[in-house]
C-alpha cells in the first residue's frame, strides 16, 4: 500500500491553523475517544505510513502518551516503542549513509545521521504526514505549540538549526510508530521501505548548514576573537552574544533558554561582520565553506 504524502508547503498553505484540533476534547472536559473510534483513526495511520499491523496494539500504544494512559487507558504509553524506534532509526541511517557515501568519515556521517534524526527534522514529519492529529493525550498547552511550530516551520523549510522550538512529543511519535512497525515486522528492511519516503526530505552532504553556535565559535577562532555568551535568560529570556567586548547579537525565547541562545547566535554571526572589520560577502563566503561536511 503507497503511503499518503504531502509537501511541507502544501500542508502549511493549505492547512487553516484554526483547523488544528486536539485528538482528545479538551481537559476540562468527560468525553473521550471511544475504542471504536480510535481503532478508525488507527487504520486511517495505516493508510498514512503504508502498513498493515497484524498486531493492532502496537500501533494504538505507539499513539498513547503517558498523561492519557493516566486519566484513560490502562495500556501502555509510546515511551518503550520510542526507545525500540530511536535505536532502529539510527541503525537506518547509518547503514543508508554508509552505503551513499562510501569516502565520508566517521565524524561526517555522524554530524548528517543527527540533522536527519533530532527532535525538529522528525517533528516536521509529525506534521507533514498529519501524524500529530492521532496523538492521544491530556497535555493542554501542546495544541499550542504545535501551531507555533507549524508557524515557525514556513520561515525555514528544511530545518531551523535550532531557531524554532519543535515539541518533542512530535519527534516521539515518529520513533514510536518505527519501533511499533519493527516490532510487528521484525525487519529493519521494511521498516526502511515503509519510512524512507515518510523521512523527506532527507539532509544530505549538499543540503546539511551548521549548527549557529558551532558556526559563531568556529568564525571567531578562525578570526581570533574573543567570544563570550552572557545568560540574561532566567531574568528576560534572553541571551546576548559579545564579540571582543562589543555587544554583537542578541536572542530572546521565553519557553527554552537553548533555543534563545541559538538565536543569539544567529544574530552575532549576521552582525559580526561590523566587529571583524572585513566585508559581509567575505564572511558570508566563509559561512557556505563551512556548510560542507569536512573532516
Amino acid at each position: 500500500m503507497e503511503a499518503v504524502q504531502a509537501t511541507e508547503e502544501e500542508i502549511i498553505t493549505t492547512l487553516r491553523l484554526d483547523d488544528v484540533q486536539p485528538t482528545l476534547p479538551s481537559v476540562d472536559k468527560s468525553t473521550s475517544l471511544t475504542d471504536h473510534e480510535h481503532h478508525l483513526n488507527l487504520e486511517e495511520v495505516e493508510k498514512i505510513i503504508g502498513y498493515k499491523f497484524e498486531n493492532k496494539v502496537l500501533l494504538q500504544e505507539a499513539f498513547t502518551h503517558s498523561s492519557f494512559v493516566a486519566a484513560e487507558w490502562s495500556g501502555l504509553s509510546y515511551e518503550r516503542l520510542e526507545y525500540v524506534g530511536d535505536a532502529v532509526l539510527n541503525l537506518m541511517f547509518s547503514r543508508e549513509q554508509y552505503l551513499l557515501y562510501p569516502d565520508l568519515a566517521p565524524g561526517p556521517l555522524t554530524r548528517l545521521r543527527a540533522a536527519n534524526v533530532d527532535t525538529e527534522k522528525l517533528a516536521r514529519v509529525a506534521i507533514k504526514h498529519g501524524l500529530y492529529r492521532y496523538l492521544r493525550h491530556r497535555k493542554p498547552l501542546l495544541e499550542e505549540q504545535i501551531r507555533e511550530f507549524m508557524r515557525a516551520m514556513s520561515d525555514y523549510p528544511l530545518h531551523s538549526n535550532g531557531l524554532i522550538d519543535a515539541p518533542k512529543n512530535l519527534a516521539d511519535i515518529v520513533e514510536s510508530t518505527i519501533g511499533a512497525v519493527f516490532m510487528d515486522c521484525k525487519s529493519i528492511d521494511v521498516v526502511w521501505k515503509v519510512f524512507k519516503n515518510l523521512l523527506k526530505p532527507i539532509i544530505d552532504p549538499k543540503t546539511i548548514k551548521m549548527h549557529p553556535v558551532s558556526q559563531l565559535h568556529e568564525v571567531c577562532q578562525k578570526n581570533n576573537l574573543k567570544l563570550r555568551f552572557v545568560d540574561l535568560w532566567e531574568e528576560k529570556h534572553t541571551v546576548e552574544v559579545f564579540i571582543n567586548d562589543q555587544i554583537v547579537g542578541r536572542g530572546t525565547y521565553s519557553l527554552k533558554k537553548e533555543v534563545a541562545q541559538n538565536r543569539a547566535a544567529k544574530d552575532a554571526f549576521d552582525n559580526m561582520w561590523n566587529v571583524i572589520g572585513q566585508e559581509k560577502d567575505k564572511v558570508q563566503d566563509h559561512q557556505v565553506d563551512n556548510g560542507r561536511l569536512e573532516d
